[in-house]
């Protein structure tokens, strides 16, 4: 199928479910946590083992102790940090892009107040057992040991960070601003290393830990030079992706279609989404997360965009031929999430858009596919007429919920829900939408019975 046609084939036939496939979410994640903090364990075991019981005794050895221990366990926090927004595919493919970001952003939190925690209670336990003021000894430190004035400023780094990243001061930054500030993590990690070999007791003199540390930083960061550089770099060189058609799907919403060489050999399934850059003056070096909205056929992607900001209010004027680099894909946004025969879709505003996809691929029966999209007016439904022919095509239910939040409190309610889908409990559900809507959604299902591990979440943000 050309980009220029508006045709819809949909797919009755998927990828067969992976071994992972029956596994659910909950557990996927808990293995994962519990390997984080298996690795935590083994770190403070790392101290403990090279801590004798008689250096801890009185408030300023057992302050200096506690500092060691959160100045370590802090330390491979921020490796986990790097590791989880590494990009990992088999990572991704586990637990899912959203659910990485947001370990991603409370993990952070932990290590960063760990690290400040760790510089306050090293000063304050100096301080005691010196029997100095605060202010003397803080200077005494950061002059008298080596590279401690370095790890001070990587600490300043990744707290400017955190402090951007809390939702409130999220929300008024710009995508790419944050973006690119996050990139200051890699330098605030370089800066604390030869800090911590310098002066980490645990480290000095014992090279086996020596070696474990090093190795866990060179692991993770070859991971991330694999999967943030060298693939992105092989794909867009063997698949040449350009713009070919820019449409319009309604109030300010617009479609990309994309083609290059050689895209049945993408590794990417509907319900996923690329990092896309796009070649021109003003875009070339920002990145930013569009799902697909048409499922793959091999010969063209289409990613849909609302015109929000600077960046997305330009890609309308996109011209055709325009070289893109799309990075990914990413989410576990997918059938493989599917365990039941019956499934429920229910989008809200662009969220819609890998739903969409999802409709056209999911496999089913006639009866089997269901889909609830709430819309705020009929004027900014996106794909009604292709959702509307893909649900003929399949013997597929479309319900189209529009007009004002004021105005149908009812919408998505338990009751409301109930009516339009009786036999809710026996579906899986795909939500997607804006993180208030997600978050009420998932709720009311699990009120209506529908269980945790069988209502798959995304929410359209990154």
């Amino acid at each position: 199928m050309s980009p220029s046609s508006t045709r819809v084939e949909p797919q009755v036939r998927g990828p067969g479910p992976t071994p992972l496939a029956h596994v659910g979410q909950s557990t996927r994640e808990g293995a994962a946590l519990t390997g984080v903090l298996l690795g935590v364990f083994a770190v403070i075991a790392m101290w403990w083992s090279d801590t004798a019981a008689s250096t801890v005794q009185g408030f300023g050895p057992w302050l200096i102790a506690a500092g060691r221990i959160t100045g370590l366990v802090g330390s491979y926090l921020v490796v986990i940090e790097v590791l989880l927004m590494a990009r990992v595919a088999p990572l991704d493919r586990l637990i899912g892009m959203d659910r990485l970001a947001l370990w991603h952003r409370r993990n952070g939190e932990y290590a960063i107040s760990l690290l400040v925690a760790h510089a306050l209670l090293t000063i304050w336990g100096y301080a005691v057992f010196t029997h100095s003021g605060l202010i003397r000894e803080t200077s005494s430190i950061l002059v008298s040991y080596p590279d401690t004035m370095m790890a001070t400023v990587g600490l300043g780094l990744l707290v400017a960070v955190g402090i951007l990243s809390a939702r409130a001061v999220r929300r008024r930054v710009r995508y790419h601003t944050w973006y690119f500030i996050h990139l200051y993590v890699y330098l605030a990690l370089a800066l604390s290393f030869a800090h911590q070999f310098a002066v980490g007791a645990d480290f000095m003199t014992h090279p086996i830990n020596r070696s474990f540390w090093v190795a866990l930083y060179a692991s993770v960061g070859l991971l991330l030079v694999t999967y943030r550089v060298a693939k992105p770099v092989r794909d867009n060189v063997r698949h040449r992706l350009r713009v070919a058609r820019v449409t319009s799907e309604g109030p300010n919403l617009i479609s990309i279609y994309v083609t290059g060489r050689r895209l049945e050999d993408l590794d990417v399934e509907a319900g996923q989404f690329f990092l896309w850059r796009f070649a021109t003056r003003s875009g070339w070096w920002q990145a930013h997360p569009y799902s697909l909205s048409a499922a793959p056929n091999g010969h063209w992607l289409r990613l849909t965009v609302k015109e929000l900001g600077d960046h997305s209010g330009k890609l309308s004027s996109l011209p055709v031929g325009t070289r893109v680099t799309a990075e990914g894909p990413y989410g576990a946004f997918t059938i493989h999430r599917r365990k039941r025969r019956k499934v429920l879709l229910i989008g809200g505003g662009v969220g819609i858009t890998p739903l969409r996809a999802l409709f056209e691929s999911l496999p089913g029966r006639p009866g089997d596919i269901t889909m609830i999209y709430r819309a705020p007016s009929d004027d900014e439904i996106a794909f009604k007429d292709e959702i509307s022919a893909i649900a003929h095509a399949r013997s597929a239910k479309v319900h189209f919920l529009t007009g004002p939040r004021r105005e149908h409190p009812e919408y998505l309610t338990p009751h409301h829900l109930r009516s339009l889908v009786p036999d809710i409990t026996a579906h899986d559900v795909y939500v997607c939408g804006p993180h208030q809507m997600t978050t009420s959604v998932a709720r009311t299902l699990e009120d209506l019975g529908v269980p945790r591990r069988h209502i798959h979440r995304e929410d359209f943000e990154f």
